[in-house]
């Protein structure tokens, strides 16, 4: 029997709909059949980071159970960003959607094709905020701080808030 790890993906998108782009990655990464979604994180509204002038963006946070290893779960999100349309024109561009591995268990991986703890996930309120209300006692393996505290270390902006239940589609 294949041993099951925990892993959590963060979500985002800010064309063609967000949030719609949002809910259909929740709903491929739960019918994957190598995947087990266990927890889900709320939608946020984020205001975008980096050079490029942009639309604000969704995001999300979901853990996951898999027996695929962090690497063939890179290429099955990889694939599924394909699926959806993604293009990889500008870093921290625009984009219809981003599915990013942010931990693979306590692992700590470092190599040009994949870094776990995604590097930047201590600078991102848009990742530690909804990565916080699923799972805020996480310890992060290489700062050994749980999620809510570097939550807390973060200043308010940029903007990350909460996207009411009841835009969401039914």
């Amino acid at each position: 029997m294949a041993i099951e790890n925990i892993a959590y993906i963060g979500i985002g998108s800010n064309m063609e709909g967000p949030l719609e782009q949002c809910e259909k990655a929740v709903s491929l990464l739960e019918a994957s059949p190598h995947l087990g979604l266990t927890k889900k994180s709320s939608f946020y509204e984020t205001e975008p980071v980096g050079p490029v002038d942009q639309d604000w963006f969704v995001n999300a946070v979901v853990e996951v159970k898999t027996s695929l290893n962090p690497f063939h779960l890179l290429h099955l999100l990889n694939i599924l960003e394909q699926d959806m349309g993604r293009t990889r024109e500008e870093p921290w561009g625009p984009r219809i959607i981003d599915l990013d591995l942010l931990f693979y268990g306590n692992s700590c991986l470092n190599t040009e094709r994949l870094k776990i703890p995604h590097p930047e996930i201590g600078n991102r309120r848009f990742v530690l905020e909804p990565l916080a209300e699923i799972t805020s006692s996480f310890i992060h393996p290489q700062s050994n701080k749980p999620i809510g505290e570097l939550l807390a270390d973060l200043p308010d902006t940029p903007v990350c808030k909460k996207i009411p239940a009841s835009n969401h589609l039914a």
